[in-house]
C-alpha cells in the first residue's frame, strides 16, 4: 500500500468517525487496513477508533500518538512499532492486551472490552484478581516497556 492510498483510507475512517454516511470504515480487506501491509507506516497521531486493523503488518510502523480506542488489532504483527505494545495472553480469559501511548503522551491499556489509563485498569483487574496479581504486573511491565521505547 502506498502512502498516497494509506492518507486516503485514513481521511474516509476520519469522516466515517464524524458521520458513518459521509466516509467509509477503515476495515474492508484488500484496499483497507484489514490485513493491510502497513510495514514502516507513519502513522503518528492518526485517529484509527474503531479501524479494523485485524492481522494488518504494523512492523516498525509508528504509532506514537494515534488514537485505538475501539481498533481491532486481533492477529497484527506489532514487532519493531513504535508508540504500541502487546502483551499477553493474560487473566482467566487469556486475552491479548495492548498499551499505546495517546495524543497527551499518556499510556491506554485495552484489554477485551475494557480501556483505560494504568490507573483505572490496576484498580479493575485488582478487583477481579486481588492485589499483586502476576496480570497487574504484567500491564505495569507493557507499561514500563511503551514509556521506555518512547
Amino acid at each position: 500500500m502506498d502512502t498516497k492510498e494509506l492518507l486516503e483510507i485514513l481521511e474516509q475512517h476520519k469522516k466515517w468517525i464524524s458521520n458513518p454516511e459521509t466516509g467509509s470504515r477503515a476495515y474492508l480487506y484488500g484496499a483497507y487496513l484489514y490485513g493491510a501491509n502497513l510495514c514502516g507506516a507513519d502513522l503518528r497521531g492518526a485517529d484509527l477508533r474503531g479501524a479494523y486493523l485485524s492481522g494488518a503488518n504494523l512492523l516498525g510502523a509508528d504509532l506514537s500518538g494515534a488514537n485505538l480506542l475501539g481498533a481491532n488489532l486481533y492477529g497484527a504483527n506489532l514487532r519493531g512499532a513504535n508508540g504500541i505494545v502487546s502483551f499477553g495472553p493474560v487473566g482467566n480469559e487469556k486475552r491479548i492486551g495492548y498499551a499505546w501511548i495517546d495524543a497527551d503522551d499518556k499510556a491506554v491499556i485495552m484489554l477485551g472490552c475494557h480501556v483505560g489509563d494504568l490507573k483505572t485498569t490496576v484498580a479493575a483487574i485488582r478487583t477481579k484478581y486481588g492485589t499483586k496479581s502476576t496480570y497487574e504486573a504484567l500491564v505495569r511491565a507493557a507499561v514500563r516497556e511503551l514509556m521506555r521505547k518512547e
